[in-house]
């Protein structure tokens, strides 16, 4: 006879390794996460079009995440690479070109009014963006849309 005709009960006890805390420095962003900050960014619109949150800054390099509902001022960082993951939505990217209204606003950062010229880039969800150093650019969107990107902001070499 074995244990089931015999009426008792087996038990199987399954050990499940309990997970290490994260090392120092680690973040992990869930794409479900991600959405529900999406999602949370669309209702705090300022003036300029955008809503936007750090999602972690380690000193050197940061991830920030925007959400845009209009065309963004074009800006250039001297030192700093923009590298852009868009989330959701579209729109274009203008990359070059001459910047118009040119005024700093730190040290080797610069907004301007518009951009002369220059390439736009089509942008939807799911594409990577790499913005070189010195580079100008802009976020542009279509009336009645909108783009939200994840946006890691390292520092050139």
């Amino acid at each position: 006879m074995n244990a089931v005709t015999r009426g008792l009960a087996v038990v199987a006890l399954v050990v499940m390794p309990v997970a290490a805390a994260d090392p120092p420095g680690f973040k992990l962003w869930k794409a479900g996460e991600l959405r529900q900050r999406d999602e949370a960014l669309r209702p705090r619109v300022a003036a300029d079009h955008s809503s936007r949150e750090t999602l972690a800054d380690y000193g050197d390099h940061r991830f920030r995440m925007l959400y845009r509902d209009a065309d963004g001022n074009p800006e250039q960082h001297d030192a700093i690479i923009d590298i852009v993951y868009i989330q959701s939505g579209e729109g274009a990217l203008a990359l070059g070109g001459t910047m118009v209204g040119r005024r700093a606003t730190n040290p080797g950062e610069w907004v301007g009014t518009r951009l002369d010229g220059g390439d736009r880039r089509p942008l939807a969800a799911g594409d990577i963006v790499h913005i070189p150093a010195g580079i100008p650019h802009s976020f542009l969107v279509s009336k009645g849309t909108h783009i939200t990107y994840v946006l890691l902001k390292i520092p050139a070499k």
